[in-house]
């Protein structure tokens, strides 16, 4: 267990301050021991995977972060069931699954991040998502492990009902038989989809909002309130798809928020839409799994541009 860690390299966006704790776990020991140290310690407990939407204060997490690594983020595949680490990546589960000639995860070419992140959230893309497949879950707390079915989960669209302290350990994804060929153009033809229309070469943490209606995604709505390519600070609405936010050099999380505030005031004032954030906030208080108060995103924002 390391102290006052930078969470600024271990996340996609590359912004934000130290973690009081940072441990990678390996084991189910690992976890527990990161767990009795929150615990001992009155402190909050979260995990980062590949760093992927999130964004952490400039201030940093006065908490513990784990990663998970070892046999923790390992895959495997028997029959046709693939089973992986919470720490494993969702582009090596893919990977794993093409050459198993299992097909059902196509859609996780487009998701940068892990299978408990992926859980998590309930990732998703190009009409596939976690819940999809997944057969099962084993989330570790302080009262021991346990397997949770996707239902128990409480899986929706971009949601779970799991919450900070909770740790997804393991999964296991029912997939079925497919040929590889097939496997490979869809995955190619969704990787040309992606890297036509967002930024893959920036830094960013993925999607900023949820797709407020069937009829408007939310890039739409940011592009036709009038800020694609927004700049504050260093950190910018993109030019290529308005539901991203690069850092475009030196970039703070506060630029980031201050932007997130000034697409959902505009959004609101021409649609009457209320935007809901897709990344997780990573902050003095986490709290529970929504994105902070507004008053939390003025004052970020406020201390940093006053807008």
């Amino acid at each position: 267990m390391n102290e006052n860690v930078s969470l600024a390299r271990k996340t996609t966006i590359g912004t934000g301050g130290n973690a009081r704790y940072f441990a990678e776990a390996a084991t189910l020991d690992d976890v527990a021991s990161a767990l009795r140290l929150a615990s001992k310690k009155e402190l909050e407990l979260v995990v980062i995977g590949l760093g992927s939407n999130m964004l952490v204060a400039d201030e940093g997490f006065p908490g513990v972060v784990v990663r998970l690594v070892g046999e923790l983020a390992s895959v495997t595949v028997e029959g046709t069931t693939l089973r992986a680490g919470g720490g494993a990546s969702l582009a090596v589960c893919l990977h794993r699954a093409r050459e198993a000639a299992l097909g059902g995860l196509e859609f996780a070419c487009a998701i940068p991040g892990t299978v408990g992140g992926g859980i998590w959230m309930n990732a998703g893309a190009y009409g596939g998502d976690v819940a999809g497949v997944l057969d099962r879950a084993l989330v570790v707390d302080q009262n021991g492990a346990a397997w949770r079915s996707g239902e128990e989960l409480g899986l929706a669209y971009r949601h779970s009902g799991l919450k900070h302290g909770e740790v997804v350990v393991g999964a296991e994804f029912a997939l079925a038989r497919a040929k590889v060929a097939e496997i490979r153009a869809k995955v190619a033809a969704m990787q040309a989809a992606r890297k036509a229309a967002q930024p893959t070469n920036r830094r960013t943490f993925g999607s900023v909002f949820k797709n407020p209606r069937e009829d408007l995604g939310a890039g739409a709505a940011i592009e036709q309130a009038g800020l694609r390519g927004k700049l504050l600070g260093g950190a910018q609405i993109s030019s290529k798809h308005a539901n991203f936010i690069e850092n475009a050099g030196n970039a703070t999380s506060a630029d980031a928020l201050g932007l997130i505030r000034m697409a959902r005031d505009h959004v609101h004032a021409k649609f009457g839409i209320e935007l809901e954030t897709e990344v997780q906030f990573l902050g003095p208080s986490v709290g529970e799994r929504a994105w902070p108060p507004e008053d939390m995103i003025r004052s970020a924002t406020l201390r940093r541009h006053g807008v």
